[in-house]
């Protein structure tokens, strides 16, 4: 039987997940040290930005059309806050249960058998529960470039929104 990885373990995997893909799509991030915000990860594009909670697990609970993942509320609050700069969106990565199955040495590469998937939580409804929601994560919002770049299309018609700027 697997070992269950260690907090810290799925934290740094799913940096490193996050961190190749924005680099492949040309975004640069940062990482913040303290998650006092519910952010792990921010991405910028030309001014714009996009937060990221990252959360992993060796053992999703799969739902009909995608994945459940209980979120505390507290860290839920401040990614559906509507006064945010930046929309929030919850990251899930799921690894093998087998931690030595994670990184795949080749040849000529190096793979990392993972695979990610997002839900936007900015301007969410308030949530029944007092510690943790469920949040839904469909199987057809693979964590990709291409969804990063539909995150920051969502922060740019948010910045629209919000008018020119003070004056």
């Amino acid at each position: 039987m697997a070992a269950e990885a260690t907090s810290w373990q799925k934290e740094q995997v799913s940096r490193a997940y996050v961190h190749a893909l924005a680099t492949q799509g040309g975004y640069t991030i940062c990482d913040w040290n303290v998650d006092k915000d519910g952010v792990d990860v921010t991405l910028r594009s030309r001014g714009l930005m996009v937060d990221i909670q990252l959360k992993c697990t060796q053992n999703p609970r799969t739902i009909r059309s995608g994945y459940s993942f209980d979120l505390d509320i507290e860290t839920y609050d401040k990614l559906r806050d509507p006064e945010r700069s930046a929309p929030g969106h919850l990251a899930l990565l799921i690894v093998p249960r087998d931690i030595g199955r994670w990184v795949i040495h080749q040849p000529d590469s190096i793979v990392l058998a993972c695979h990610g998937y997002w839900s936007s939580l900015y301007g969410m409804e308030h949530a029944p529960g007092s510690s943790t929601t469920a949040i839904h994560l469909p199987e057809h919002q693979e964590l990709t470039v291409k969804a990063m770049g539909t995150m920051f299309d969502a922060a740019r018609r948010m910045t629209n929104s919000a008018g020119p700027g003070l004056n």
